[in-house]
Formats: structure tokens, C-alpha cells, sequence
């Protein structure tokens, strides 16, 4: 009997008996959980369509826009795929400070620039993706401002303008599930539309992915619909993925934490503006640190601040970079080269708007509670491996940018606000022009049927199911699992361990057995399955970085260690299909042998 055919067993009766909280969460969830499949969508009558391009972008939030545009006006036939609403799917809504680099206006030069954000980061930026953001974000600003982006609050009509002056084809609503490499190169990608019963492939000479980062589907904060689908995709066929060991710090409020609106609507209502040079070490586990010693939830505050209350030890901000009201690196810090600014080119609006960036007032005020993104490193710093400045993976013909590339534009902690944004369509920009150079020197890849018709059957397997695992509850069991702060942001190996052999459990015996009954379910399965090795990535480097770092913090080895650690982790499948970690330093691009 085939494990998809299996209703229980012993490696299901294992996993429960392994005791704790997770197990009680299982066994209350058992019959939510495996379930006879009923699927209101016949895959045998699920149609397929075939798509061929020169340059496929995946994802359209701001790095996808210019990876279309760049690419189209560089020649090249370009089609634009989303799973959400251009411009209105992942964290571009809730974005709104642009930085916008203006030598004009600065006091610091961009040589003095990328040193301080070297400094805040400790090392763990990579200096070409941080200058590149200097270099190219007033171009990219002007360009939005052409677009009518800083003039209103969603982005969906100012996105669309461009993409319907070059006539670009725009697929939205459509789950990209797999990536497609032939003859050691990229050769396009497949996947399945939510709003019907049809798997599409694409045939293209060059891939971008811009399909931004991931958690693990918390509450409070706008990354629910972000699963790291692009970087698992890459993960599969060969890429390489860093920057897993960092978290991202953003929390959510004491009352009523899975309100995301609540929390953060504030951000969603403002319009874009622009930011100068701010460079912050924020959105790190000190808050995390101070609730783990003394209890939850904090008082409110801004980012990097907690609430007065005493600990020793802990996570440390560079001197140079502690926050302090009213003054150098405190919220609302001016003078000259710093804080937010509301003249720059281009302006944002002048009618009383709060500036663009940080968090909402009510939200900063309230009581808080942290795991609001978890699973989510600090933007830019997870993702493809880049081999060079220009957005290219290991893999010939693909390429990333945005928070799907692991540029560590600003390194392992928050540094630059406005930067996260502003980066997005720099390097969309750029991958855009690179890919459309690749497309022009390059034959179509072919695809066999035999690839074609394995890559359809593996879509369509959960509707196929007789029976299985409910990924909505899969996805409870990986949340009990991996969101505790003793276990995510505040580390040890014992616990990290422990969390491995569920998640090891869930890849193996659970991922596998994944049931859908709709289109949508299919895409709760493959986001699942996404979820489940992006935890396992993120397990695994934590163990492996034996050091304090930045957004990095263990327990049993609290001090930062440069010695052995000026290094980034990255991640590779090794031939026996186990995961394999490997250390690139600081300063250097892969070894391209």
C-alpha cells in the first residue's frame, strides 16, 4: 500500500506519541486532520494551457513591476505571472517608505553610506547590493512618481499604467508550484489558476523570481499569502539559499493579535513617500530577549525599544546605533543626512499625511507581542544565493530580486529604512535587463513531454487523493511547532532539535500525504509543503551559525564569534536530496566551480 493510499500507521502513530504540546495539538486536531478526500474539482477534467516567452517574471509586487518593464524595454517578450493582484499581493501594500538616494541633498557621501550600513549590520551586508541601492533608487523613485505611485494609496492602478503602455501580458490569480530546469539551464516554469480548473506551463528562455519572502502564516502581520515559494521552487531544482538563520523582529499588539488591520492598517491607509539616509540596527530579537527573561506582553514603543524593563545579557546594538529619545539614532532624529524626509524628489504628500515608514502610532503605543512575521528573515537577506551584482543564481538563466533574492543588501538586521522597497525595484530593474540579455543569447530549453506530463501529474496529486492530511491542519501542527520564542528567535540546541525531528516528520510522512479538494486547497498544499523546508532551512542554519549575530541570537552561544563567522550560511540539495550547509565569507561571491 503506498503512503498515499495509507489512512494511518505507524509513522503517523510515532509522530504523536513524541510527546509535548505539539503531540496534544496533533491528537485534539486528528480528524480535522486525515480526512477522506472529497474533491469538488475532477482533476481528470482539469484542463491545461501552454504559454511560451522569452522572459517570465514571476510575482507582482514592486520587483516584478520593473522586471517587466526593464525586460521589455531591453527588447525582450515579457509575461508577468502573480498569484495575487498586481500590485496588491504580499507586502507591497503595506510598504511605504521609498528611500531615495540624492547626493544633492546628503551630507554623507555613498562611500560613507554603505560603511555606516556595513557597521550596523556587522559585516553581514554584501557592500555591491548595498551601494547598487544608492546608486539606482532615485532613478527608480522618479520613474514610480511618473507612474503616479507616491499620489495614492494603493499601488494596483500606478503599477498598472506601465504594464498597459508596453502592453505587457499580465497573468493574475495563477500558483507558480514548480520550477523547470533542462540541459543544466532554466527552461520555464508550471503551475495552476485558483479561480479555475486549469494548470498552465510556461516555456521561457530566462525565469526572474520576485515572488518576496515568506513566514509561516502568523498572525498580525501582512505576510500570510507569502510562503517562499520562489526560493523552495529554486531550492528543488539546484539553487542555492541563504540567510535562513535571520528573523525578522515585527510584532503585533497584546489586544487582539490576529487583527492585522488593526495592527497595521495604519501603514496600508498612508500614501507612499520617500525616506533620505537613516540607518537604524532594528527589527532584532532584543524585545524577543526581554519577554523570554521577564514575560509577555512589553510595553508598547517603537522598534529596538523595550518598554524600560531590566535583563542582563542578551542580544547587542552597536553603541553607535542605540536608539536614545530625542537624539542620534532615536525615533524622529534629524539633522543633516538622516531621518525621514518629506521634500525629497520625488516629494511625498504635503497635506498633513504622516511620513511614510515605522508603525503605526496606536500600534507602537499598545502593548505588544513579538512573532507577528514569523518565519520571515530581515528583507533581502534570505533567499537565491546571487553569484554576482546583477541578480543571477547558480542557476544559468534564473534570477531573483527583491526579497526573493539573498542579496543581505542590508545584512542580517534592519538598517536603512525605505530600503526594503526601494531595493525591490532596483533589483528588479536590473534583473530585468540582465534576464532580457540572457533571453537574447539563448535557445529555448526544451521540455519533453515526459517532463511536461510528471510536472502536470505532481500538480494535481493532492486532488487526486483519496484521502489525507488537511494542509490547513499540517500548517497548525508546523505553527505550534516553530513560532514559540524559545524556539525561533531566542535559540538552543536542544530545543532547535527538537523542532527539527517534528518538521523532519511533517517533510516526510505528512507533506507527502496532502489532500485538496479545490483549487484553493491545492494551493494551501503546496504552500504548506513550502512552509515545512523553509523551517527546515531555517532550523538547520541556526544550528550550524554557532555564534550571536545581528537578528541571530543563541542562548548557548551568546557572544558574535568573527573569528569563524564572517560568513554567510548557504543552503544546497545534495545528491542523496538531504539538505547540504555551506559557509561563504563576507565580502565574496560563490565559488562558481
Amino acid at each position: 500500500m503506498s503512503k498515499s493510499d495509507r489512512q494511518d500507521g505507524p509513522s503517523r502513530r510515532q509522530f504523536l506519541a513524541l510527546g509535548g504540546a505539539a503531540s496534544g495539538l496533533a491528537a485534539m486536531g486528528l480528524s480535522a486532520g486525515w480526512a477522506e478526500n472529497r474533491p469538488s474539482v475532477d482533476a481528470a477534467t482539469v484542463a491545461g494551457s501552454e504559454h511560451e516567452t522569452d522572459v517570465l517574471v514571476i510575482g507582482g509586487g514592486m520587483a516584478g513591476l520593473f522586471a517587466a518593464v526593464k525586460a521589455h524595454d531591453a527588447g525582450a517578450r515579457v509575461l508577468l505571472v502573480s498569484k495575487g493582484r498586481l500590485g496588491a499581493s504580499g507586502q507591497t501594500p503595506f510598504a511605504k517608505g521609498f528611500f531615495a538616494y540624492d547626493a544633492a541633498r546628503e551630507s554623507l557621501s555613498i562611500d560613507d553610506f554603505v560603511a555606516r550600513v556595513s557597521r550596523s549590520a556587522l559585516g553581514t551586508n554584501n557592500e555591491s547590493y548595498t551601494r547598487q541601492l544608492a546608486e539606482h533608487s532615485l532613478d527608480r523613485a522618479r520613474e514610480l512618481k511618473a507612474w503616479g505611485f507616491f499620489d495614492q494609496v494603493l499601488a494596483n492602478r500606478p503599477f498598472l499604467k506601465p504594464i498597459t503602455a508596453r502592453d505587457i501580458p499580465l497573468m493574475e490569480r495563477v500558483m507558480i508550484t514548480h520550477l523547470i530546469k533542462q540541459e543544466g539551464r532554466i527552461a520555464g516554469a508550471a503551475g495552476f489558476r485558483l479561480d479555475s480548473a486549469e494548470t498552465v506551463l510556461f516555456r521561457a528562455r530566462a525565469v526572474v523570481l520576485c515572488t518576496g519572502a515568506g513566514g509561516f502564516k502568523p498572525n498580525g502581520f501582512p505576510v500570510c499569502d507569502l510562503t517562499h515559494d520562489g526560493s523552495i521552487m529554486a531550492y528543488r531544482i539546484g539553487a542555492k539559499i541563504t540567510g535562513k538563520e535571520w528573523n525578522d523582529g515585527h510584532f503585533t499588539r497584546a489586544d487582539n493579535p490576529a487583527a492585522c488591520f488593526d495592527n497595521w492598517g495604519d501603514m496600508f491607509e498612508r500614501i507612499p513617500g520617500t525616506t533620505g539616509i537613516e540607518v537604524h540596527h532594528d527589527l532584532g530579537v532584543e524585545s524577543n530577549y526581554v519577554a523570554y527573561e521577564t514575560g509577555n506582553p512589553l510595553p508598547g514603543g517603537p522598534p529596538g525599544s523595550v518598554g524600560g524593563r531590566k535583563t542582563s545579557g542578551g542580544p547587542v546594538t552597536p553603541q553607535e546605533f542605540q536608539r536614545r529619545a530625542g537624539g542620534p539614532g532615536g525615533p524622529g532624529e534629524g539633522g543633516p543626512g538622516s531621518g525621514s524626509r518629506r521634500d525629497g524628489p520625488p516629494p511625498p504628500p504635503d497635506d498633513g499625511r504622516k511620513p511614510a515608514g515605522g508603525a503605526p502610532d496606536f500600534a507602537m503605543n499598545a502593548s505588544q507581542m513579538g512573532g507577528a512575521s514569523a518565519g520571515m528573515s530581515i528583507h533581502k537577506s534570505e533567499g537565491l544565493v546571487p553569484m554576482d551584482a546583477r541578480c543571477n543564481s547558480t542557476i544559468p538563466g534564473l534570477l531573483a530580486a527583491g526579497d526573493a533574492l539573498g542579496s543581505h543588501m542590508a545584512g542580517g538586521i534592519y538598517t536603512q529604512i525605505g530600503s526594503s522597497l526601494a531595493g525591490s525595484a532596483v533589483q528588479g530593474a536590473i534583473a530585468g535587463e540582465e534576464a532580457a540579455g540572457y533571453a537574447a543569447r539563448s535557445e529555448q530549453a526544451r521540455i519533453t513531454p515526459a517532463r511536461r506530463d510528471g510536472i502536470l501529474a505532481e500538480i494535481l496529486a493532492p486532488l487526486k487523493r483519496e484521502a489525507g492530511y488537511g494542509p490547513a491542519w499540517v500548517t497548525q501542527t508546523l505553527q505550534g511547532v516553530m513560532i514559540p520564542n524559545f524556539v525561533l528567535y531566542i535559540k538552543k540546541e536542544s530545543l532547535m532539535r527538537a523542532a527539527l525531528a517534528y518538521v523532519e516528520e511533517l517533510r516526510d510522512h505528512h507533506a507527502p500525504m496532502l489532500r485538496a479538494a479545490d483549487m484553493h486547497e491545492l494551493r494551501l498544499a503546496f504552500e504548506t509543503r513550502n512552509m515545512i523546508l523553509s523551517a527546515e532551512m531555517k532550523l538547520r542554519a541556526s544550528l550550524k551559525r554557532t555564534e550571536s549575530r545581528c537578528s541571530h541570537y543563541r542562548t548557548d552561544h551568546p557572544e558574535t564569534d568573527d573569528a569563524n563567522w564572517r560568513a554567510w550560511i548557504n543552503i544546497l540539495q545534495g545528491a542523496d536530496g538531504q539538505m547540504v550547509l555551506e559557509k561563504q565569507p563576507f565580502g565574496s561571491w560563490p565559488d562558481q566551480s
